[in-house]
């Protein structure tokens, strides 16, 4: 008989890296009392938006996600130039996405690797994304962010308007439980399926009171509590069996919600599944919104845009074009701009 000696193979960090708590990134890039009083401004004005106490529709657009501070400082001027365009009848908020979710491997996002070379420095990546994220909020525009890892959402927390919980998340509890304490109004996205059951139940549990385990903003494990959070909705983005944005699918998600007990307040996301990722259909998608929204589903109140200055996507290199996404394809400025334009305008028409 022989005996196996062999040790079980685990997987274990390479290095390990200190990271600043909450309390220190917050301490190092500080909010002004001006600021922090503009940013529960757009909170309450999104509250209002997406509970109907405001006519007007939310806009959630920008880069796919951020990867170089002068692109995203230019895309926040003239998003904040174009808002006050359109603001009697769009909310403009800018998507300022740090972490991107990855189906299987790929680039993180700016807070994981902020010199998209593989370094991984989470110190830098923490520290460049929230002076970044003050410098767009100091252009005017309120901010949107996905909240993908909960250890991270703490460190931005302050500065956001809005967030977004992934197709891939919204089924998790632990981010069910990190909506529950979140500041801020926040959208459940439908599963990867393009099913509503998961965002109708993430939306009944963050709403409730939870007590879990969590690392407190001082940087030590603690037991945190939350209240619950009132505003969220849901987001259609699509699925593996096609778009969710036609009115027969937003009937359902409207009748999901209400069977549920839910305020019915739905987000179209004009990207993903519901542009079959072609980023040139998102037009189509918004134009189809505001037809329906002006038909009088009321139960439409915001849409998303993936959007940057200029078309299209591409690689991380060592010779990439300014302005142009380095994950999902985006729509560019110009058509952009003229798609927001004619929003409004069709909008205001009708009164």
């Amino acid at each position: 008989m022989t005996t196996d000696t062999t040790e079980p193979v685990t997987s274990m960090p390479v290095q390990n890296g200190q990271l600043p708590s909450i309390d220190g990134l917050r301490d190092q890039f500080p909010l002004s009392t001006k600021m922090t009083r503009r940013i529960a401004q757009q909170r309450e004005q999104i509250r209002d938006i997406i509970n109907g106490r405001d006519s007007r529709m939310l806009v959630v657009v920008g880069p796919c996600s951020l990867h170089e501070r002068r692109s995203a400082i230019e895309y926040a001027e003239r998003l904040a130039s174009l808002s006050q365009q359109v603001d009697d009848q769009l909310l403009l908020v800018m998507r300022a996405y740090v972490e991107k979710p990855r189906t299987t491997v790929g680039w993180k996002g700016l807070v994981y690797d902020p010199f998209l070379d593989g370094s991984d420095d989470m110190a830098s990546g923490l520290e460049i994304s929230r002076a970044l994220m003050i410098e767009l909020l100091e252009r005017g525009v309120p901010l949107a962010n996905e909240l993908l890892n909960p250890m991270v959402a703490g460190y931005f927390s302050d500065l956001l308007a809005w967030g977004a919980i992934g197709a891939r998340t919204t089924e998790s509890q632990i981010h069910r439980e990190l909506v529950s304490g979140l500041p801020f109004p926040t959208g459940f996205k439908n599963g990867t399926d393009g099913a509503f059951g998961a965002a109708c139940d993430a939306i009944g549990a963050s709403a409730n009171a939870h007590r879990y385990f969590g690392i407190s903003d001082a940087g030590v494990p603690a037991m945190l509590t939350t209240l619950g959070n009132p505003d969220t909705h849901m987001v259609l983005r699509g699925g593996r069996s096609g778009p969710n944005y036609d009115e027969q699918s937003i009937a359902l998600a409207r009748s999901a919600l209400e069977q549920a007990g839910y305020l019915p307040s739905i987000m179209v996301d004009c990207s993903h599944g519901n542009s079959l990722k072609d980023p040139a259909r998102q037009p189509s998608v918004f134009d189809d919104v505001i037809r329906q929204r002006l038909l009088g589903e009321k139960s439409l109140h915001s849409v998303m845009i993936e959007s940057h200055l200029e078309e299209g996507k591409q690689s991380i290199s060592s010779d990439m074009r300014y302005g142009v996404s380095v994950t999902d394809g985006c729509l560019g400025w110009e058509n952009t701009a003229a798609l927001l334009l004619k929003a409004a305008d069709r909008l205001r028409a009708a009164g």
